[in-house]
């Protein structure tokens, strides 16, 4: 940043030193130099003296309990808020609003399909039931859109209840708690319900499904324990999330097919967990987990992904598709935003001039209303080095740089 304001202040000195000679050379006034300056404003009296984030001014408001934000590959800013999905441009502003009940979550695939965790009602026998959904859109940003692809609908999407019949209000109270993909547009769907048992041959509630492009149940993530908590479970899930993101980098695309999957039970030891698969050629794709992530070096980083009852109520996580691999997740009830490295170290790496062996814990947080604290921040997004929180509690969105990143 200081070396895009060296350039831009000595242009617009020139240019009012040349006002007299407008008639000359024509108006130096630049829009969109004033756009740079008033969209990414920095309060000097935010930015930490060690390494830290700083926000970035404005903060964007109007919202409606915000449980989500997603930077889209159209380079678009999808929040999903009371109303349903609002779309605006990376500047902050207001594009359109797409209604869909009961909305809580959102991302986009690399063919720049938008699909949005909602509800659906729907009559059976006579009554009508509120049911979780999963609404598909293309050209949710476009002119000529929101175009309505599909509706994955629990539990009519779900092959492994075939022979299962509705079970009425137990049905009712599934909720799809998340939904990401993976560079082949292949989806996730975290779930939790009442439902679960050890030796069910149909899918638990407490599950991950996978679906292809097209909207079809492949099946679900087979192996991962419903019931107790492990590196290897799905106890009441809160979230998930993949490891690409837009924008597609000229490095290439990650093409793993890992997840990392959110459990909100208080029993939970782990709740951020690094779901591992592989493809056996007999018996298809398998779930285990990440023991690496074990590793408690304190030589190398003062906190760990993996640090048991690390975290109170994890709502979102996201991965930097950058070089950094970053994770970031937030937590609704410590109302706080964690960063953490591929290996799960917590923290950054530190400047080269610093000295510093160990990561540097730039995590940060803490109830309350001003531009470091949160109430219930329900959403994580990365962009082009830009941390995006959704701040449910307050109402609004909040962009954060890292101020090493701030000369970049």
């Amino acid at each position: 940043m200081k070396r895009l304001l060296q350039l831009l202040f000595p242009a617009l000195f020139l240019a009012s030193g040349l006002s007299s000679c407008n008639f000359l050379f024509g108006s130096k006034q630049d829009d969109q130099v004033d756009d740079v300056l008033k969209q990414g404003a920095i309060d000097p009296n935010l930015v930490p003296n060690t390494v830290g984030y700083v926000p970035i001014l404005p903060i964007w408001s109007n919202f409606q309990e915000p449980t989500d934000v997603f930077v889209g590959y159209d380079e678009m800013v999808y929040v999903v808020d009371k109303r349903g999905l609002n779309i605006l441009d990376l500047k902050g502003t207001f594009h359109r609003l797409i209604p869909i009940p009961g909305a809580t979550k959102v991302t986009q695939d690399r063919r720049i399909h938008t699909y949005v965790v909602g509800r659906y009602d729907t009559v059976l026998n006579g009554e009508t039931y509120n049911i979780a959904a999963i609404y598909h859109l293309r050209n949710a940003s476009q002119e000529n859109g929101p175009i309505f692809v599909d509706t994955i609908l629990h539990y009519f999407n779900d092959n492994s209840r075939f022979n299962t019949n509705f079970r009425g209000t137990a049905d009712a109270a599934v909720e799809f708690t998340g939904v990401s993909c993976i560079s082949d547009n292949t989806l996730y769907v975290s779930r939790k319900g009442p439902t679960n048992s050890a030796f069910s041959i149909s899918a638990n509630d407490n599950a991950v499904l996978i679906y292809d492009p097209n909207g079809a149940n492949l099946g679900y993530a087979i192996g991962l324990n419903p019931l107790s908590s492990s590196i290897k479970s799905a106890v009441q899930p809160s979230g998930i999330g993949t490891f690409i993101g837009p924008p597609q980098l000229a490095f290439g695309m990650n093409t793993t097919a890992d997840f990392l999957l959110l459990q909100g039970s208080p029993q939970a030891e782990y709740k951020v967990l690094w779901i591992k698969q592989s493809f056996n050629p007999e018996t298809g794709p398998e779930y285990t987990g990440n023991p690496a992530l074990l590793n408690f070096d304190t030589s190398k980083a003062d906190g760990f992904l993996y640090a048991p009852f690390r975290f109170g109520m994890p709502a979102d996580v996201c991965v930097a598709p950058d070089e950094t691999r970053n994770i970031f997740v937030v937590d609704s009830q410590k109302d706080s935003v964690y960063q953490f490295s591929p290996a799960g170290f917590e923290g950054v790496i530190p400047p080269a001039a610093s000295g510093l062996t160990k990561l540097i814990r730039t995590s940060f947080g803490g109830t309350g209303s001003g531009p470091f604290q949160f109430k219930q921040p329900s959403g994580v997004a990365y962009f082009r080095r830009m941390l995006y929180i959704a701040d449910k509690g307050n109402n609004r969105v909040i962009r954060y740089r890292l101020n090493t990143d701030l000369e970049r």
